[in-house]
């Protein structure tokens, strides 16, 4: 591909690397390098540092980097982006707290070194603060490297829409859609704070270098407007396009819109691989309107698709091939695995029933030995409210069945109710509390399977422990979560497994739970397993992406929406929705259609709806035509 074209798309330079820890070793790599050579030059190194989930791996990794090989951090001064307001600075919420736990207190930093916006104090206070915060910046001689994230909105730091170029440290109000997004971690809008102190767009600006960190799908399109978009107040993070020394990281995933990346033949020269030639045609097919063997070749001529219809001749050999490549992927009830034994991974309690519910009823009734692994409690997702709804269920209980002494029984509901009043919102549970939630899920779950005609038997509640902080932030996976999941794997001995592809969770618990399973295949003693990947929860695989599509009629559809609804405490407003406001089965509805919908204006097959998988064997992707159809000892 021309990498000039791309460059005059991509107005920041962009590296888009492997994964979350290439990212990570590579930008920590950077401000180790820049923290040895200030202290060869006698000067600290002054760093501007971001919080949320795609810049711990930097922070571990510079941790690791203390330790392991003696990097000094005595000579590093850093000014935190921005801080809540109102916010206590010991909060679970607090961006003070986050800095103490991910990367201060593990490194000999000194004391009075880290600077981070207040936001206990009283609302008279603040503009003198703000103005201290930058007289701070410039009495360390400014920062040498600024962290960023980047928001739905385009945000960088708090920088909402209409910031000005020109904006200093500031209190500001939140964007609804960053309130959105963050509700999750409150457990609800209602207790997100209102406001922030962020560092203002000159002041990021004047940092010597700049990096932007961006991870997962639901990344990708602000990542793309503000890469390749014009530079406006609407979308902060453009006005990176005017710093001399910005580079944007990005995963696959969150690089996945940028114009090189999806439609590579707008920019430059393409090596035509199969992968290549069906996305354009897909492209090209949505762009003019047409079924694929309708297009003619001059449509490809006319769309930049010239080099590639000259490859056949003509557009009819190519139109064939592609048609019938994805039509091969298609695999209906008769075409599916029989007499297996599969071990279903979900990392919550209904990301089985969400993501892969036809198939998995299918699956069963083609007499399959199905197993469904809950890889974490959830417990997390479950609002107080529920508990208290199963309390007076017990109380009510017991006046029909005997359920033990009542005054003691009484008193243990009574000791419950209390522990949930004396919790602030986002607080962590009792343990006991977070117990009941994880039965609620657990119950729910077991529910949920039997719609499809699985009894609570085939479940499995693995209570991985990198999930148990009570905490919307999780511990890294451990030797004891993957040990877990290979005594399973080693117990069921599956010929198939199923996990969770779907990147986009915004706390990366599905993306953890993947790591375990993979790290587990690596060291189960039995032969390979096929793997199948399944999304759907935040995203679906795209119809060129997938290797299996699984059509789903209306009765089908009916019951996956069923095995969904069995998850009570997640219905109408899940305290985790993500950047969706619609239900996860209203989503699931619309994607599974979307899909077959897809389909039929490509000219194949009307289906009512289509589920769609990624299979691999021995890291390998394969094709639909490879996977077994009946078991081993059938043939």
């Amino acid at each position: 591909m021309n990498g000039t074209n791309a460059a005059r798309r991509e107005h920041i330079p962009v590296r888009v690397m492997k994964d979350h820890d290439a990212i990570a070793a590579e930008v920590a790599g950077r401000i180790a390098a820049l923290i040895r050579r200030r202290a060869a030059e006698g000067r600290d190194a002054v760093l501007g540092l971001a919080t949320g989930s795609t810049p711990v791996g930097v922070y571990r990794e510079l941790i690791r980097l203390h330790r392991e090989e003696g990097l000094d951090f005595s000579n590093v001064v850093t000014f935190n982006l921005d801080e809540y307001y109102p916010m206590e600075p010991g909060s679970i919420h607090s961006y003070h707290r986050y800095m103490r736990e991910n990367l201060f207190e593990h490194v000999n930093i000194r004391s009075g070194c880290c600077h981070i916006p207040r936001g206990d104090l009283a609302g008279t206070e603040v503009e003198a603060h703000c103005r201290d915060f930058e007289r701070r910046i410039r009495a360390a001689g400014g920062i040498d490297l600024q962290i960023l994230g980047i928001g739905r909105t385009g945000h960088i730091g708090f920088n909402e829409p209409g910031s000005a170029r020109r904006s200093r440290t500031r209190q500001l109000y939140l964007d609804t859609v960053t309130r959105t997004d963050a509700a999750s971690d409150f457990f609800g809008e209602e207790n997100v704070p209102p406001q922030a102190i962020t560092m203002g767009v000159a002041t990021i600006l004047e940092a010597r270098e700049v990096v932007l960190l961006a991870t997962g799908e639901h990344k990708a399109a602000i990542v793309r407007r503000a890469v390749e978009g014009e530079v406006h107040a609407d979308v902060a993070a453009t006005f990176l396009q005017q710093h001399p020394a910005a580079t944007v990281y990005l995963d696959p995933a969150a690089a996945a819109d940028l114009t090189r990346i999806r439609t590579p033949w707008l920019v430059g020269d393409v090596e035509w691989t199969p992968h290549w030639e069906t996305e354009a045609v897909i492209w090209l097919s949505r762009r003019t309107g047409k079924p694929i063997l309708h297009l003619a070749t001059d449509d490809y001529r006319e769309h930049h698709l010239g080099s590639l219809v000259s490859r056949y001749g003509s557009a009819e050999p190519l139109n064939g091939e592609v048609f019938n490549a994805l039509i091969a992927k298609i695999r209906g009830k008769s075409r599916l695995p029989r007499g297996h034994r599969m071990l279903v991974f979900s990392p919550h309690p209904d990301d089985d029933v969400i993501s892969m519910g036809g198939l998995l009823r299918k699956l069963t009734e083609n007499g399959n030995d199905v197993t469904v692994a809950y890889q974490t409690s959830g417990n997390i997702a479950v609002f107080d409210h529920e508990v208290r709804r199963y309390l007076d269920f017990m109380r009510r209980t017991a006046r029909v069945i005997d359920l033990g002494e009542r005054k003691a029984l009484e008193a243990v509901l009574r000791s419950v109710e209390e522990d949930l009043v004396e919790k602030e919102p986002g607080d962590v549970d009792s343990a006991v509390v977070q117990d009941l939630k994880r039965i609620i899920r657990e119950s729910e779950a077991s529910a949920g399977i039997a719609e499809l005609g699985l009894s609570a038997d085939h479940a499995r509640f693995l209570n991985m422990p990198f999930y148990q902080t009570g905490e919307v932030r999780k511990d890294p996976i451990s030797e004891a979560d993957v040990g877990i999941v290979v005594d399973l794997l080693e117990e069921v001995r599956p010929t198939m497994v199923f996990a969770a592809g779907d990147l986009s969770d915004p706390h990366g618990t599905h993306r953890m739970c993947l790591e375990a399973v993979e790290r587990a295949l690596g060291r189960y003693s039995g032969d390979p397993p096929w793997l199948w990947l399944y999304r759907g929860a935040w995203q679906e695989w795209s119809v060129n992406e997938a290797t299996v599509l699984v059509p789903l009629s209306d009765g089908e559809m009916r019951a996956k929406v069923q095995a969904i609804f069995r998850h009570e405490s997640q219905k109408d407003s899940a305290p985790f929705p993500g950047p969706d406001d619609r239900e996860f089965w209203q989503r699931v509805v619309d994607r599974n259609r979307g899909t077959a919908d897809l389909l039929q204006s490509l000219g194949l097959p009307a289906y009512r709806a289509m589920e769609a998988y990624v299979t691999l064997r021995k890291g390998r992707r394969v094709e639909a035509r490879e996977i077994p159809t009946s078991s081993l000892a059938e043939k």
